[in-house]
């Protein structure tokens, strides 16, 4: 019996990529890289921020100075979803809510400090969740952080949500059984259940 549900953020409840393209695009801009696209925000959702900044800014100004430029973009970043948001996947607050008087619910995800806040203020979705947990506070990876939260919280038989092949592979590392959420930014190689919305998802876990 699954107890407690374990939630990805980029590409399983929201889609974050305008606000966060504004802020990227400016601070590539600023450093000479170049303009950016949405194409490529959704080619990083999910990735570790130093991660990120190798693959969009390495080729222009090199690894170091790439990670440098990536942590000021997620500071900046930051700032801009305070004030916008993002645009969450249908039925996500009634989905939470319903689930909520069953399952205890979390996030983990591969962020920097403020991401999952403004989220959770923006959109005032804090009340459905217990506990958090990401990369930015940790400097874990997301398997390790999701072993950090299962253990914090006494769970037993959690399942991770995602949309990713990271989420994947983190869920099958840290023991989570793992719920592919296929409208999202990836694909993967197997699941234990998969979801084409978000609020299919009472339905899928049933079948766990």
């Amino acid at each position: 019996m699954v107890d407690g549900i374990i939630f990805d953020l980029d590409g399983t409840m929201w889609d974050s990529c305008d606000a966060v393209l504004i802020a990227w695009d400016e601070t590539s801009r600023k450093y000479g890289c170049g303009a950016l696209t949405k194409k490529d925000m959704q080619g990083i959702m999910g990735m570790v921020i130093k991660d990120a900044g190798v693959k969009l800014f390495g080729k222009y100004v090199g690894e170091e100075k790439a990670k440098e430029i990536a942590a000021e973009c997620a500071e900046r970043e930051i700032a801009y979803l305070e004030k916008m948001g993002g645009k969450l996947y249908p039925k996500l607050c009634e989905t939470l809510s319903e689930l909520k008087k069953k399952y205890p619910l979390f996030i983990v995800s591969n962020c920097e400090n403020g991401y999952i806040e403004a989220f959770m203020k923006y959109h005032d979705t804090a009340k459905f969740f217990d506990d958090y947990e990401h990369c930015g506070r940790t400097g874990l990876t997301k398997d390790g952080n999701i072993k950090l939260l299962t253990k914090r919280n006494n769970l037993k038989s959690p399942v991770y949500v995602g949309d990713t092949q990271t989420d994947r592979d983190a869920a099958n590392a840290a023991g989570a059984a793992f719920i592919y959420a296929a409208y999202g930014f990836g694909t993967v190689d197997s699941f234990d259940a998969e979801i084409e919305t978000f609020a299919d998802l009472p339905n899928a876990l049933e079948t766990l």
